[in-house]
């Protein structure tokens, strides 16, 4: 296994493929359970990558806003 960190990208493909191998039901309880436990992490992990996007997002709008709201002081 690599140490590069994983892309948001990645990690919903991997929780992807773990749900289809879940709801395909070929595992034993134990590997379920192991899937299980991987799927939840990959979720808190593309939970964290859509908050840190969220509040860049909502950084870039407010300078943006701050900037025209600026602009328009400018021209009065």
């Amino acid at each position: 296994m690599t140490d590069e960190p994983i892309t948001f990208e990645d990690a919903m493909a991997r929780l992807e493929r773990i749900v289809a191998d879940l709801e395909g039901g070929n595992y034993s309880l134990e590997e379920s359970i192991r899937k299980f436990e991987e799927g939840i992490a990959l979720g808190k992990t593309c939970r964290e990558f859509l908050e840190r996007a969220d509040v860049r997002v909502r950084t870039l709008t407010e300078a943006r806003e701050e900037g025209a709201e600026g602009e328009a002081l400018d021209d009065e």
